[in-house]
């Protein structure tokens, strides 16, 4: 028996923050996830990392207050799988388009529920109940969503 549930690639480290339970917001150009609000999205870890470390790193150490060694052990834990696998479910929120006049607090708790920095002008959705697959599910990943069977065994 098996699960069928969409699916979208992340680079890292933004996979494993999702996973971990750290990002709770994810950004897009578009409102990609937006027809997935209350239903379960999986994550697959894309092979290559995202190229703005300068982005999540701002945030990590800056508003959140991380070490190096609290960053790398959450890093560290974001590897546990791997790349190229699906390595978790998480549940979709609601989306909804970031003001381009956003500021202030309201705009830098966004930012550190995205570990990103400028939002403005981006669909931004809730992403909540995150939980690792018991294994990882060895795949190709795709562009934008698709759809992925996840055997009931590795089910969380």
């Amino acid at each position: 028996m098996s699960v069928q549930v969409w699916c979208l690639s992340f680079r890292q480290p933004y996979a494993g923050l999702v996973l971990d339970g750290l990002k709770t917001v994810e950004s897009r150009w578009r409102p990609l996830l937006a027809p997935l609000e209350n239903q379960t999205l999986a994550v697959h870890i894309a092979r290559r990392d995202w190229e703005e470390e300068e982005d999540w790193m701002a945030v990590l150490s800056g508003p959140l207050g991380m070490n190096r060694g609290q960053i790398r052990a959450l890093l560290e834990s974001g590897e546990r799988f791997g790349r190229g696998v699906v390595a978790g479910l998480v549940d979709v929120g609601g989306t909804w388009s970031c003001p381009a006049s956003l500021q202030g607090e309201e705009l830098q708790n966004l930012e550190q529920s995205a570990v990103l920095i400028g939002l403005q002008e981006k669909h931004l959705t809730y992403l909540s109940n995150p939980r690792w697959l018991k294994e990882p599910l060895r795949t190709r990943g795709g562009r934008d969503l698709w759809t992925v069977e996840i055997p009931a065994e590795l089910l969380p």
